[in-house]
Formats: structure tokens, C-alpha cells, sequence
């Protein structure tokens, strides 16, 4: 059985924040919303993360939602770049 410190990305400190949202088990990842986990981790710590957390909790939810999650989806960072281009479609088109 998968373990959350088993997850691609899930390192230490991230073991820490699932440890204070209350999230032990992978299989308690799966009906997690990273966005409402993120806010919730801020509310707890009375500090704004980093908010690469919440692409952290993406890619731990995705793969406990799916096992079989392609290597590229189980990274942070592949969920840091959708994030941030859906930003980007935010702009207007002269950038600003």
C-alpha cells in the first residue's frame, strides 16, 4: 500500500502540512481539493505559503487519484506551469 511519502514531489515538509491538515493516507488525498488544502494550510500556519504548495497537493491528489499518473503529472512543476498559464489567459492582451 502507497504511502503519502511515497507520492513524486511529497518531500518532508509537505509530510509536515499533510500532517497538520489533518491527511495521513493516500487514500485520503483522493476527494482533497489543493487549492482549499493550500487556503487551509495558510489559515493554520497564520502564514502565506509559497504558492507552489499548492501545486504540491495537486500532484499528491492527482496520483492518489490515479496511480498510473504519467511521471510527468506526478511533478510539482507540471502543475505549477498549468497554473500559471491559466494566469496568463487572465491578461488582457497587451499584458497588462
Amino acid at each position: 500500500m502507497r504511502q503519502l511519502k511515497d507520492l513524486v514531489s511529497v518531500g518532508p515538509a509537505t509530510l509536515e502540512d499533510f500532517t497538520l491538515l489533518g491527511i495521513s493516507a493516500v487514500e485520503e488525498l483522493k476527494d482533497q481539493d489543493a487549492t482549499e488544502l493550500y487556503q487551509r494550510l495558510c489559515r493554520i500556519t497564520g502564514i502565506k505559503m509559497d504558492i507552489c504548495c499548492e501545486d504540491v497537493f495537486r500532484a499528491a491528489i492527482e496520483q492518489a487519484r490515479d496511480p498510473n499518473l504519467d511521471l510527468e503529472k506526478c511533478q510539482w512543476w507540471y502543475w505549477s506551469a498549468l497554473r500559471k498559464s491559466k494566469g496568463a489567459k487572465k491578461l488582457s492582451p497587451s499584458g497588462r
